[in-house]
């Protein structure tokens, strides 16, 4: 069996931000086609994890959580997935949490974000409201689509936390 030497070990909190039935992702497209992540990113270091929630969600679809119901912490995903490129892959550990907004607070929250780039440029995300329940058809990252459409509403319990890890033998990098 061979192992991949992973360079350091990330926190990444994302948000399934739902209004109704609908949950907000941003969908990217590349060449080799469209994937979805929900809104969120990497913590920074010495940062708390619901600050990073409560920054990340600021800057990508200019949500206050203030506007929101209390954050829920619904899964819990290791990823260790090799990438393309010339610098080892972090691992990474996804925080999924759900909270609620009202149709007037969602008709306020952006409608495309940008992705800052290593070399500078940007990447166009567009901000999707898309029925849960149809998470289980769409390249979404992390691996959380399968739960998600499972859920009997938006406010069902989640089940177990921990979600099966992120590998080579699960996911291919796009």
């Amino acid at each position: 069996m061979t192992t991949t030497s992973f360079s350091r070990v990330k926190i990444r909190t994302g948000a399934l931000v739902f209004c109704g039935d609908d949950v907000a992702l941003i969908r990217r497209d590349r060449p080799t086609g469209s994937h979805y992540t929900p809104p969120g990113g990497n913590v920074d270091t010495g940062e708390d994890m619901l600050d990073a929630l409560r920054r990340e969600l600021a800057e990508e679809l200019r949500l206050d959580l203030d506007q929101a119901t209390e954050p829920e912490l619904c899964w819990i995903q290791d990823q260790m997935v090799t990438r393309p490129g010339p610098t080892p892959p972090p691992r990474k550990i996804h925080l999924i949490f759900r909270c609620r907004v009202s149709p007037e607070v969602r008709d306020t929250l952006a409608t495309a974000e940008y992705d800052e780039l290593p070399d500078g440029a940007t990447e166009l995300g567009v901000i999707e409201w898309i029925d849960y329940r149809k998470a289980a058809e769409l390249a979404l990252f992390p691996l959380i689509g399968g739960p998600l459409s499972a859920l009997t509403s938006p406010d069902a319990p989640a089940g177990n936390p921990w979600l099966p890890p992120i590998t080579d033998a699960n996911y291919t990098w796009l």
